[in-house]
C-alpha cells in the first residue's frame, strides 16, 4: 500500500482532526446489502441514511476517511450548485429546473441537521459571502439574489461598499451577497464524526482497501486485492479520485486541483478585524480565491485551478500574493500549511447521478460545489436504493457528456478555456 494512501495530506485539516481509528483493510468474503466505494461525503453521506433506515451497509475506502476532496477542500458550505437554476431551465427546461431547484438549498440543512443529531465537533459557523470585484458582478449577485428567493431561500442580503466594512477588512470589492444559510466548517472532522455515526448505527468501514474490480450481476461483487463483499446494491462515489475502476465514468468528469494555505496563528484581535463577521467568502471570479477563519485563529485562504498535483513551495508560491493581494496588511505572514486536493469538474459544470445496470448507483462531479451536493446526493441514492427515486431521477436524467478531445486533449483544452476566463476576471468582463 502507498505511503501517500496510509495517511491524510500534510493539511490544517489533518493537523487538527478529531481522534479517530484506524480502520482494517477488508480480508475475506463479506456480504451486505449495500457496498459503498469510498468513504468521502458522498458515500459516508449515503451509507448514514442507509444504516439509519436500517440497511446492513459495507464502505470500502482506498485510503482513510474523508482522505479525497472531503477532508481537503476550503470547508465552505455553499448552497446550490456550480451551474444555478436559470442555467438549468435554459439548458434543460422549466420543468428540471423546478425540480432540482426544490432541492438547491437541501444539502446545507443535511449537513446542519446531522452536525445537531450527532453532536458532531467540527467548528460550524454560519454565514458565507460572494464578494463582488466590479459593479457587473453585484448586480449578478443582485440576481442571483431574485433567483435563489425565488426557490424559497430567505436568508440573503446585498451588500454595498460602506457595508463591506462589517465583512471584510480588504479595499478590493465593490460589495457582495450574504448567504446567511451558508457557513463554514472543519471539513475532515465532519466527515470524520459522520462515519462515527454511521458505525454507532452497526455500519463497516474497511479503509486501505482500493476496489479493483466491480462485476455486475443480480448481486454485484466487489473486489479489492485481499477480499470482496457481495451486495443487493452498489454505490460508486469515488469521484475525482475513482480512477479508471469504471471507464464509462471516468471519461465524464477531469479530476481538477486546488491550493489551500493556512497561515500560522494569527492574533485575536487582528483575526477578528479581517473578518469582523466570521463569515466565509469566495470572490465573484470565474476562477474564484475562497478564504475563512480557523477556530484557533489562522486564516484558510485557497484559490487558483491546475491540472496535477503540486509540492508545498509551489502551492505557497501560487497562493501567497493571491493572500497578500487580500490582506496587504498580511505581507510576509508566516504559512504553516500548504496542500492541494483535486475535485471532479463536469463538462456542464453540473453533478452527474445515474445507474449502472439496475443495481449499481453512481454520483460524482460536484465541479466545485461539493460540500452540500454530497450531502444532498446521500439522502437521493439512499432514497433510490428504497424504491424511491423520483428526485435521484431528476439528476440521472441530465446528460452526462463525455470530454471532447478524450482523455490525451481534455487537459489542455480545459487548460486553455481556465486562462481565458482568468484574462476576462482580469480585464473585468
Amino acid at each position: 500500500m502507498s505511503e501517500t494512501l496510509s495517511r491524510h495530506t500534510g493539511s490544517y485539516y489533518a493537523a487538527s482532526a478529531n481522534p479517530t481509528p484506524k480502520r482494517p483493510a477488508l480480508d475475506g468474503r463479506q456480504v451486505a446489502d449495500v457496498c459503498v466505494i469510498g468513504a468521502g461525503y458522498t458515500g459516508i453521506s449515503t451509507a448514514l441514511h442507509l444504516a439509519e433506515a436500517g440497511y446492513k451497509v459495507i464502505v470500502l475506502e482506498a485510503a482513510r476517511v474523508g482522505w479525497g476532496a472531503s477532508g481537503r477542500n476550503g470547508g465552505q458550505i455553499v448552497n446550490s450548485y456550480s451551474r444555478d437554476m436559470d442555467v438549468i431551465e435554459a439548458r434543460h427546461g422549466k420543468e428540471a429546473a423546478r425540480r432540482i431547484g426544490a432541492m438547491a438549498f437541501e444539502g446545507g440543512r443535511i449537513i446542519r441537521e446531522r452536525i445537531a443529531k450527532y453532536n458532531i465537533q467540527c467548528d460550524l459557523k454560519d454565514g458565507n459571502v460572494f464578494a463582488a470585484f466590479t459593479q457587473k458582478q453585484l448586480d449578478e449577485m443582485a440576481a442571483k439574489k431574485a433567483l435563489w428567493e425565488a426557490y424559497g431561500h430567505t436568508g440573503l442580503k446585498l451588500i454595498d461598499k460602506a457595508g463591506m466594512k462589517d465583512i471584510v477588512q480588504s479595499d478590493a470589492y465593490v460589495g457582495a451577497l450574504l448567504d446567511n444559510w451558508g457557513g463554514h466548517i472543519h471539513p475532515l472532522n465532519l466527515a470524520l464524526g459522520e462515519a462515527a455515526a454511521f458505525e454507532s448505527l452497526g455500519g463497516v468501514i474497511y479503509e486501505q482497501s482500493p476496489v479493483t474490480a466491480v462485476i455486475e450481476g443480480d448481486k454485484p461483487s466487489v473486489k479489492t486485492a485481499h477480499g470482496e463483499v457481495r451486495a443487493d446494491f452498489v454505490v460508486v462515489a469515488g469521484n475525482a479520485y475513482l480512477g479508471n475502476l469504471i471507464p464509462k465514468l471516468a471519461e465524464k468528469t477531469l479530476p481538477c486541483g486546488t491550493q489551500v494555505v493556512t497561515t500560522a496563528p494569527l492574533d485575536a484581535k487582528l483575526a477578528r478585524a479581517l473578518l469582523p463577521g466570521n463569515n466565509c467568502v469566495e470572490d465573484c471570479n470565474f476562477l474564484l480565491d475562497y478564504y475563512r477563519l480557523t477556530a484557533d485563529n489562522r486564516l484558510l485562504y485557497g484559490g487558483g485551478t491546475v491540472y496535477g498535483a503540486r509540492d508545498p513551495g509551489a502551492i505557497e508560491n501560487l497562493v501567497r500574493p493571491k493572500l497578500e493581494k487580500t490582506f496587504p496588511q498580511l505581507k510576509g505572514v508566516k504559512i504553516d500549511y500548504s496542500w492541494t486536493g483535486n475535485f471532479s469538474l463536469t463538462l456542464t459544470r453540473l453533478p452527474q447521478a445515474g445507474r449502472i445496470g439496475k443495481n449499481i448507483y453512481y454520483s460524482q462531479g460536484c465541479s466545485g460545489h461539493g460540500v452540500t451536493y454530497t450531502h444532498l446526493a446521500g439522502r437521493l441514492l439512499s432514497e433510490a436504493i428504497r424504491g424511491q427515486s423520483e428526485r435521484f431521477d431528476a439528476f440521472a436524467s441530465l446528460p452526462h457528456y463525455p470530454f471532447p478531445g478524450g482523455r490525451l486533449f481534455r487537459v489542455p483544452m480545459l487548460t486553455l478555456g481556465a486562462w481565458w476566463y482568468e484574462m476576462r476576471d482580469k480585464m473585468g468582463v
